[in-house]
């Protein structure tokens, strides 16, 4: 698949890119997208939810009343469950959400998420480009260059670059990111995709090295 390379104004160059079949034109693995996904959601959760159980809250372990002979049900101390104020059943306790998956499913992941990408026609590649300084408004006209000023917008550097990082982080709908940092959640999660020129061209070694 060829793409045309883009300037910052979002006229053709006349320059095309080849985008790799074993990359951008493979048969998606939904289940595979659907882990990976589920694993980088899992590990941002911090597990730290808490409830006091029976024994941690406080009150008297006094038995409130005889065991039988009143009608009612049995009743061992204030803190039953039952009772207001009472220790929560089977309440949440810290734990990890963490789970681990091999980097050949995590590769086939990213390589699917990116093909579905492709086959919707949401991929644009730009010439490698830089501002004089930060200016959030110069990056809005980039963005409306292009024609994507509508839905999430993840943007795909081959090194990190201050400038157009800086542009972009008052943009909601902008996420700025290295192709080494590439996941498959932020691939599925943006609408459209912006590649520059020299990204593309790294990207295989990327996949291949990791």
């Amino acid at each position: 698949m060829e793409l045309s390379v883009l300037n910052i104004a979002g006229k053709d160059t006349g320059r095309k890119v080849e985008l790799d079949n074993s990359i951008f034109g493979i048969e998606p693995n939904e289940h595979a997208i659907y882990l990976d996904v589920k694993q980088y959601l899992a590990n941002k959760r911090q597990g730290t939810h808490k409830s006091k159980q029976r024994n941690e809250v406080s009150g008297s372990t006094k038995k409130l009343k005889k065991q039988k002979g009143t009608g009612g049900a049995r009743a061992g101390s204030i803190k039953n469950p039952l009772f207001r104020g009472g220790g929560r059943v089977f309440g949440p306790v810290p734990r990890d959400y963490s789970f681990k998956l091999n980097k050949k499913l995590k590769r086939l992941a990213r390589r699917s998420a990116l093909s579905l990408k492709a086959s919707a026609s949401a991929i644009k590649v730009v010439e490698d480009f830089d501002f004089e300084k930060p200016k959030t408004k110069q990056f809005v006209e980039f963005i409306s260059n292009l024609e994507l000023s509508n839905g999430k917008i993840l943007f795909v550097l081959k090194e990190p670059n201050k400038n157009l990082i800086l542009s972009a982080r008052n943009l909601q709908e902008v996420n700025v990111m290295r192709i080494q940092d590439l996941a498959t959640y932020n691939i599925m999660h943006a609408k459209h995709l912006i590649f520059v020129e020299s990204s593309i061209v790294s990207l295989n070694e990327v996949f291949n090295l990791n």
